[in-house]
């Protein structure tokens, strides 16, 4: 099995969003905000071989909005996402498989694009099958008022149409050594890939814990549909984790890639800190 780490992208959001109730005073303590109460999230996609597969976790925002739409995250550094695989050896076409963790748009809006000297939209990764949990697949598709911002029509449509989705129904292996859990606080539907590498699990914390600094219980973001089913959904997953000595690897930390964990008498906190060239 070979894995590659890489931020297509940096962008910002407010820090307020994304530690719900947990005051300012707090959060700025462990996770740094601008003058705008801003704070730095990253894009960190996966790629990982494994049994004839090249998959790819998750595919930024993508390119298809326009300036008005971008300028409410604003972009900023990163590889970009195909050259981050070009980066890594890889063609858009080498690409086997895309496991959507899920639909907002940050996460999939990169599987499509403008089709060039025409209308409407094409994949990006044309010998990909899409992998979408089946019930995020029709949450994301009914829509909904909270939502439906991140649920943008030119994003999911495309992969819907294109006879290249594949909807997981159930928690499991979808290749050797590569599983999924669904968890639906966040989002319902949203799948948490766990990755067997070198006698370890590796596990892309996703937007269940999307920083090192929502390890604790009660940070979650406000994004979240179901605070407490996130809340629940977390004490498994850490607890699991910890008896384990899984590896968590972070999707939006700015700061740190990877950790450990260890029990304190806070509860279940980041022990080692690294990045994920340490392991690979």
């Amino acid at each position: 099995m070979k894995l590659h780490l890489f931020n297509i992208s940096n962008f910002k959001v407010d820090g307020g969003a994304m530690f719900g109730v947990i005051p300012k005073a707090l959060w700025t303590r462990v996770y740094p905000a601008d003058e705008n109460n801003l704070i730095v999230l990253t894009l960190n996609s996966l790629i990982v071989e494994t049994d004839g597969h090249i998959i790819l976790i998750d595919s930024g925002w993508g390119d298809k909005q326009d300036e008005r739409f971008f300028r409410h995250v604003h972009l900023h550094g990163g590889e970009g996402l195909i050259g981050g695989l070009k980066n890594r050896g890889y063609s858009p076409d080498d690409i086997t498989d895309v496991v959507l963790t899920h639909l907002h748009a940050d996460h999939c809006g990169g599987c499509s694009r403008k089709r060039p000297g025409a209308t409407g939209y094409e994949l990006v990764f044309p010998e990909a099958i899409y992998h979408v949990s089946r019930t995020q697949f029709e949450w994301a598709s009914a829509n909904n008022p909270r939502e439906e911002d991140a649920f943008l029509e030119e994003n999911i449509l495309p992969i819907a149409h294109s006879g290249r989705l594949n909807l997981v129904d159930e928690e499991g292996e979808l290749f050797k050594g590569f599983s999924v859990r669904m968890c639906n606080g966040h989002t319902p539907g949203l799948m948490i890939p766990v990755i067997d590498y070198n006698g370890r699990k590796l596990v892309y914390t996703g937007d269940l814990i999307p920083t090192i600094a929502h390890i604790p219980l009660i940070w979650n973001m406000s994004y979240d549909i179901e605070s407490l089913k996130t809340i629940n959904e977390k004490k498994t997953m850490l607890q699991e984790a910890l008896d384990g000595d899984y590896i968590f690897v972070f999707q939006h930390d700015a700061h740190f890639e990877c950790c450990t964990l260890e029990m304190t008498p806070k509860g279940i906190r980041p022990k080692d800190k690294f990045s994920i060239n340490k392991i690979i």
